[in-house]
């Protein structure tokens, strides 16, 4: 009996998924704002919430060489308010930010000169930057912005940074829309880079704790390091240590005031909306704004590979084993088979990596494929595993070749193919049920592809794959010579 109902359960939800997915292309609505801001709505009136999404279309691939990690450490000082929103006064705050920024940079100009810097002097000046500090700590009201959408019914308050992009993000009840709209333009208008170098020093941490402390941060950020020698998809979004250092709050705000603008930004509204009101709204708030910059595309091409690349990395850690392999990304239709591997390899207890690795040889206690860094240009096909003690790296990397190599000599099934779309065709559906999740995916889709009909697309260029193309694919692209493997080894094991 449970079994029947389990059954009807997912029969329903695959109905009611799939007519969403077809009906997406009639309820999306679109319009472009005179400063080039994208808006984006679909009416919902499942519940009295709206999920908003803002989507900036610069993110650390944009960066210059003097700039890395600008983009992430903006986002961190985006949520550090405006001219009337974090401060109790801030025509006397303004002085002291402005003599902040002066003593900073007095500080880095002398720590650049290194062996031949007054350290009598920089100690001074840091003394003197703390004091100043601390007196422009007194008009500063702490997390403002998520104090007022918390005490108007707002969650998920939150904002990322990735290779390809910046995004902010909340969910409200749906009369709160005017509340939104008043602080997300205040923001774009008339943001205040207060206690920069403090949050900067919080970045620093981050970097610390999450990259130089970590061993998988560290072998994610050496792998991309070495599969792109000139793009600058091998950097990282946090930027190196003596990047961060050397940010300064006047290059932050240049970044700023250049990039995040209406025409580099796409805004997606979902739920209990009347699109009317919407876009009067987003008018009258965002419409006198002055558009920045278009981010200009990245001109650097990433050389072809001369050979297989290897990185080890003797660590008091578990081993864990990376492999890449330099792949395109949409409109290259080749971009669609990688995603038909990547399900037929590892999505799922029923994938062929999953059951020939974990479940029949046990030689690892899990792996993933997924592409990366980015996908706004050329990426990676990787393929992630943690091998089981006492097997080793080497022999989780001969299993997955082995496996690559099937994917050459043996055509895929027609029923895999089908079990993939149906798969492919519910997640992707799924993903679009919550309002947060169409947001995310509309923004994301428009920001990268260039449309957010990447989604209506998607589902019908997998359906043409067959198994000529997995083969002829795996062929060109999954080859040793352009295979990069890294790996965690345990410094007693290699001893």
């Amino acid at each position: 009996m449970c079994k029947i109902v389990r059954l009807a359960a997912l029969l329903l939800t695959l109905t009611a998924t799939a007519a969403l997915g077809q009906g997406l292309e009639e309820k999306v609505i679109e319009r472009t704002l005179k400063n080039g801001m994208k808006l984006l709505m679909v009416e919902r009136h499942t519940s009295p919430t709206v999920s908003t999404w803002i989507r900036y279309k610069v993110g650390s691939v944009d960066e210059r060489s003097d700039e890395r990690g600008l983009a992430h450490l903006l986002e961190h000082m985006l949520f550090k308010g405006t001219k009337t929103l974090g401060t109790t006064d801030y025509a006397r705050e303004k002085p002291i930010l402005d003599k902040i920024e002066r003593t900073a940079q007095q500080i880095m100009a002398e720590k650049a000169k290194r062996e031949q810097g007054d350290l009598a002097g920089i100690t001074s000046l840091e003394k003197e930057l703390a004091g100043l500090e601390k007196e422009a700590g007194a008009y500063s009201v702490k997390e403002e912005f998520s104090q007022i959408y918390s005490k108007n019914g707002g969650n998920s308050y939150n904002a990322f940074t990735s290779k390809d992009g910046t995004t902010y993000l909340i969910n409200l009840p749906s009369n709160k829309l005017e509340l939104w709209a008043a602080i997300e333009s205040d923001r774009m208008k008339n943001p205040v880079f207060r206690e920069f170098y403090t949050e900067r020093s919080v970045v620093m941490e981050e970097r610390r704790r999450s990259y130089d402390s970590e061993p998988e941060g560290q072998l994610w950020e050496n792998f991309l390091a070495i599969a792109f020698v000139a793009h600058p998809y091998g950097q990282p979004t946090i930027g190196w240590m003596s990047d961060i250092e050397n940010l300064t709050r006047t290059k932050a705000e240049a970044f700023l005031h250049k990039y995040y603008a209406p025409n580099n930004a796409i805004v997606a509204v979902v739920g209990d909306i009347q699109p009317d009101r919407v876009v009067a709204l987003v008018e009258k708030y965002f419409g006198d704004i002055p558009p920045g910059t278009p981010v200009p595309p990245v001109a650097v091409e990433e050389p072809q590979q001369p050979g297989e690349k290897r990185l080890v990395l003797r660590l008091d850690s578990e081993p864990q084993l990376l492999m890449g392999f330099h792949k395109p990304v949409y409109p290259d239709p080749d971009d669609y088979v990688f995603d038909v591997i990547d399900a037929l390899l590892a999505e799922g207890r029923t994938s062929r990596l999953h059951k020939e690795l974990v479940q029949q040889q046990q030689i690892a206690s899990e792996v993933s494929t997924f592409s990366a860094p980015g996908s706004r240009y050329p990426n990676l096909f990787l393929l992630s595993a943690s091998p089981r003690s006492p097997h080793t790296t080497l022999e989780v990397e001969q299993a997955i070749i082995a496996q690559i190599e099937k994917l050459k000599s043996e055509p895929v099934t027609v029923r895999e193919l089908q079990q993939i779309l149906n798969r492919m065709e519910y997640e992707e559906v799924r993903q679009m049920g919550t309002n947060g999740g169409l947001a995310r995916n509309l923004t994301e889709y428009e920001a990268t592809t260039g449309s957010w009909r990447y989604l209506l697309q998607h589902r019908k260029k997998i359906s043409a794959v067959t198994p000529a193309d997995v083969q002829r694919v795996a062929r060109k692209y999954l080859v040793p010579e352009q295979m990069i493997v890294g790996t965690i080894t345990k410094k007693e094991a290699a001893k």
